[in-house]
């Protein structure tokens, strides 16, 4: 359970971050594709992003894999949603990744 309130203090403290780098843009200046791309080529802000995919992945999918152990507790039933839980996170973050390295303009 440790995991949970860790990822959940430091996706809220990056969240955080990254809202306030969006207050100092008006937002309809911030949404305008030429804008998101020049965001997703600074490697600061990338590694922001990236950093919340990963935190907030692994904050959800831990939230959902307690939720689903509740509805049954057996030792078959909680090695599948373990592994259901860690697979979907990972695909996940896999995503996201490629989506951040693609827009940034780096090659996979």
């Amino acid at each position: 359970m440790k995991i949970h309130y860790i990822t959940g203090l430091a996706a809220l403290l990056t969240v955080a971050v990254h809202v306030m780098m969006r207050v100092v843009v008006p937002f309809s200046i911030s949404l305008e594709y030429e804008n998101v791309v020049t965001n997703y080529q600074n490697i600061l802000y990338a590694l922001l992003l990236e950093s919340v995919l990963i935190l907030i992945s692994i904050h959800g999918f831990n939230g959902l894999r307690v939720m689903l152990l509740e509805l049954r507790q057996n030792a078959m039933w909680e090695k599948f949603v373990t592994l259901f839980t860690l697979t979907a996170m990972v695909a996940v973050i896999g995503y996201g990744t490629r989506t951040i390295i693609i827009v940034s303009g780096q090659s996979l």
